[in-house]
């Protein structure tokens, strides 16, 4: 069976955790972190991760393979 591509964009936003769970980013608006009625408990709580939805899981896990 022939080896399956990456998608190299989900290879950038996701990582697999050793117990399968999918790691990503938070959202919630990300750009324009200076002003714009964003507190600093927000855009300090925006740094860390958080896992992906188990209903996305599988669909994640299939674009990014080998990782």
């Amino acid at each position: 069976m022939p080896k399956l591509k990456t998608h190299s964009g989900a290879k950038k936003r996701f990582n697999l955790t050793k117990s399968g769970k999918v790691k990503r980013a938070q959202t919630k608006k990300r750009h324009l972190l200076n002003g714009h009625g964003k507190t600093t408990k927000l855009k300090r709580s925006l740094r860390g991760a958080t896992y992906a939805d188990k209903t996305n899981e599988p669909a994640i896990k299939r674009m990014i393979p080998y990782k």
